[in-house]
């Protein structure tokens, strides 16, 4: 039986734990029991001690609790080792540890270790791992510097040192005990330290020097009422008289040991405790017979799936050796068949790569070429605007405007050209976004305004007011669409009329709608043999008499775009008389930006006042494309910084304040892409907008992988590169 007063001192004086938990009513309930358990202990009523850390362990088990799991092991280990039950103490102290450790607290598991010290420092042939546990809790409290902490397991090395009589070894650490003692706890903690004090001296054989020490040890106990320490140190004092001779004293101390060992030990709480072990043994049998029969009726599921798949696997073996028979006859009547189809195999590979490495190669073209013929049309195209926009220029208005024109044309050429190829390669989806269909209409109306007057055309837009103001769908597809037929229809007629019709068709369920288009002209018509052919690729009618001639591209392209909409195109025309375009398209209704446009206008208004002065970098190598931006830029007051390269760039962001960064893609150096990632590791919220003359398709996900905010394509429409600048703002403003 061992030193375990300085243990549950240990715990009180230097541990406050609790768990936050939704129940604390619970919490409260393993409390009590914890007080409890340990109050009966302290009161040497072990069999009350051990009913009560039992209950306590199974209630945090079935909470899953594990400091007080800690606490009910760590009282089931003190009452067993006070019992002398060595067996069933260290248990109890190794599933302690368990707990201390998943806990990660270190008050916890100073104790947990000077707890196995004591029960292996008892066992003769495990006294040294008793040691080794007590100097891993000194170790332990000497580096969280709780020196107080290390009273306990530093006297309880003497302690087992004494009890191996090996005093000169417990001398050191008895000093440092008594050392600790002073300076740390208080008085009332002097009973061990005096009593292992006298011990030790008895030990070398200077009884004069112990009987002091023994003495001193009794009267705290006494006045205490500590029985335990008491009968600890009337045995020692017994010891000590006897060997002085003094018989009669001796015997009065052996008399008062016996009768405080009686107080602890008796015969009916001894048969007490043996039925709570009982009890907890019978418990634990029943809970392993319930695993062992679970874990019976698991392995007769087992046993009986495996007869059912080995009856299959048989069954199937069985089917699997006719087949390969018929197989085996049917392959042996065509192999030579298979000889050839090898040969034509190998062929067929290799006009695959072929055709692969091509098609590598004309994507690969096609972006070169869009970007080489978009950066030179965004220069024409964006200075003849702020050309127009010049008021002592009025007088060559007409010249630019026939400028900007020819550059449009052109533009659209080359779109057409790429969109073909996208179609091709299946690289085309649509969005699905929410517009304003006639802010849309009036748009492509009024950018065939300088072809209409050239050949003295009128338009006729008939909207049908019944179709929803707003709608979900791709706009751009739909303005190519449009733009295409409109645009045939514009340039091969002369002071003639054009007709655009938009019918309300039906509303269908879930807010969807149906639109019905008709763009109808009254030219010269298209004759019926030759009405399939024109929506071949690169077929022309001919029509030598118009000034332009177009590539054959327009209406196949419209064609592809409508099978996209699950669409198809309806062609009718009577030479002489005129042609009729006609679709329909399934859009959705917005509901919500219908009620939300009545706050639209005074929210661009206040976007754009906002804006006012903002400080916008704009990162291009082009100097032509420099100046045409920062021409657009100041016509809304917009204060500008030009940088040529990526390089200069990032040190301009980290030297000075910008609102916004407009960001070429490709440059020498380092590209814009690059840049932006070098920006985000120092300035992750700034806007930059990629300013591309490449497919965005191609791009637009590494664009925004960089880290990147928006994109805007050149040549761009004036009114929706501001739109994106504006949005840019605004968010980080709001930001």
């Amino acid at each position: 039986m061992k030193k375990n007063y300085f243990i549950f001192l240990l715990i009180i004086l230097s541990f406050s734990y609790s768990y936050a938990q939704s129940d604390s009513s619970r919490l409260a309930c393993l409390e009590s029991i914890y007080v409890e358990a340990e109050e009966e202990h302290k009161q040497y009523d072990y069999k009350e001690a051990i009913e009560k850390a039992m209950t306590l362990l199974e209630e945090a088990s079935v909470d899953g609790d594990l400091y007080y799991k800690y606490q009910g092991n760590k009282l089931l280990g003190h009452s067993y080792q006070d019992l002398n039950d060595t067996l069933r103490s260290r248990k109890h102290y190794v599933e302690a540890l368990g707990h201390a450790l998943n806990l990660k607290n270190d008050t916890i598991l100073i104790g947990a270790y000077n707890d196995l010290g004591n029960t292996y420092s008892e066992d003769k042939n495990t006294t040294q791992k008793g040691i080794d546990y007590y100097l891993k809790t000194i170790e332990l409290t000497d580096k969280l510097g709780m020196t107080d902490k290390s009273f306990s397991p530093t006297l309880n090395i003497a302690w087992t040192y004494i009890d191996n009589k090996k005093y000169e070894k417990a001398a050191p650490y008895i000093k440092r005990a008594r050392a600790i003692k002073d300076e740390y706890l208080p008085e009332e903690e002097n009973t061990f330290i005096e009593y292992i004090s006298g011990r030790y001296y008895m030990g070398i054989g200077e009884l004069d020097k112990a009987k002091p020490y023994l003495e001193y040890a009794i009267a705290i106990a006494d006045k205490k009422g500590l029985i335990l320490e008491s009968s600890h140190a009337y045995d020692e004092y017994a010891k000590l008289l006897y060997s002085k001779g003094e018989y009669q004293e001796a015997f009065l101390a052996l008399k008062k040991n016996v009768e405080l060992k009686d107080k602890i030990f008796e015969n009916d709480k001894i048969y007490q405790i043996e039925s709570a072990n009982a009890r907890f043994d019978v418990s634990e049998y029943q809970k392993d017979l319930e695993v062992a029969k679970k874990e019976q009726l698991f392995k007769d599921e087992v046993i009986e799936k495996s007869r059912e798949k080995m009856f299959i696997l048989i069954i199937s073996s069985l089917v699997l050796i006719f087949i390969l028979m018929a197989l085996y006859f049917i392959n042996r009547s065509r192999r030579k068949l298979i000889s050839e189809l090898s040969v034509k195999n190998t062929e067929l590979i290799s006009a695959k790569e072929q055709a692969e490495r091509l098609t590598v190669l004309k994507t690969k073209f096609f972006s070169t070429i869009s970007h080489e013929l978009r950066t030179p049309l965004y220069g024409v195209i964006g200075l003849t605007s702020i050309l127009l926009e010049d008021k002592s220029l009025q007088k060559h208005e007409s010249d630019l405007q026939s400028l900007k024109f020819s550059a449009d044309y052109l533009l659209a050429l080359i779109n057409d050209v790429l969109q073909m190829n996208k179609m091709e390669s299946n690289l085309l989806k649509l969005e699905h976004l929410s517009f304003n269909l006639t802010d849309l209409m009036n748009s492509i109306v009024k950018s065939f305004e300088f072809t209409r007057l050239q050949n003295k055309n009128v338009i006729h837009l008939d909207f049908d007011p019944a179709i929803p103001k707003n709608i979900i769908g791709d706009p751009v597809r739909l303005s190519q669409i449009l733009m295409n037929l409109v645009g045939n229809a514009m340039k091969f007629n002369e002071r003639g009329n054009i007709w655009l019709k938009l019918k309300l068709i039906a509303e269908e369920e879930d807010n969807m709608v149906r639109i019905h288009f008709d763009i109808k002209d009254d030219g010269l018509g298209i004759p019926e043999n030759k009405q399939q052919m024109i929506f071949e690729e690169f077929s022309q009618l001919k029509s030598s008499n118009y000034n332009y001639q177009g590539t054959g591209l327009g209406l196949p392209i419209v064609k592809k775009l409508l099978n996209l909409f699950d669409s198809d195109i309806h062609l009718e025309s009577t030479e002489g008389v005129g042609s009729t375009f006609s679709f329909e398209i399934l859009f959705e209704k917005d509901v919500k930006q219908e009620k939300a446009d009545s706050r639209v206008l005074e929210s661009d208004i206040q976007m754009q006042q906002n804006a006012v002065g903002k400080r916008i970098l704009v990162v291009d190598d082009n100097r032509i494309n420099q100046v045409v931006t920062q021409r657009i830029l100041e016509q809304k007051s917009f204060r500008c910084e030009i940088r040529d390269n990526g390089i200069a760039a990032v040190d301009a962001i980290k030297d000075e304040h910008f609102d916004l960064v407009l960001m070429d893609l490709n440059m020498p150096g380092i590209s814009g892409l690059e840049a932006t990632r070098m920006i985000r590791l120092f300035n992750p919220v700034i806007p930059i907008i990629a300013l591309t003359a490449v497919e965005i398709e191609e791009i637009r996900e590494e664009i925004h992988e960089a880290g990147m905010n928006d994109i805007i394509v050149k040549p761009y429409d004036n009114s929706t590169f501001y739109q994106v600048i504006y949005r840019n703002i605004q968010a980080e403003v709001l930001t």
